[in-house]
């Protein structure tokens, strides 16, 4: 497996890790339709947090949560969509980013909630 991509692994189980500390239930990962793919899918109380999870070795060009795009928000919207009428599910729905900073030998870890909106 490439380095970036065990990077990555490396930041979704650290992800995970953080969300289950917190109360989070797991309900999916690496969930996906059509070109879409969502992280993670969890609940919390009575919210459905669809998580996109970004994994970066340095903040020299950015933060990780800076590299979610415009088109992978249109992605994630249409996924979660999907999901929620496969399952008939009647949460409220959050958006959030996981940003997991490798800083030295050390995974920094920061969960931004309501990172943003559609309607």
């Amino acid at each position: 497996m490439a380095e970036h991509n065990e990077l990555g692994k490396k930041g979704e189980e650290l992800a995970v890790a953080h969300l289950e500390q917190n109360g989070y239930l797991i309900l999916e990962t690496n969930y996906t339709f059509q070109k879409a793919e969502i992280d993670i899918i969890a609940k919390k109380n009575n919210v459905l947090a669809v998580i996109e999870v970004k994994t970066r070795t340095t903040d020299v060009f950015g933060l990780p949560q800076e590299f979610v795009t415009p088109a992978k928000v249109q992605l994630l919207v249409k996924a979660i969509n999907e999901y929620v009428e496969q399952n008939n599910i009647e949460l409220d729905i959050r958006f959030d980013i996981i940003s997991v900073l490798k800083q030295n030998k050390i995974f920094v870890v920061e969960h931004l909630e309501d990172t943003f909106f559609y309607f």
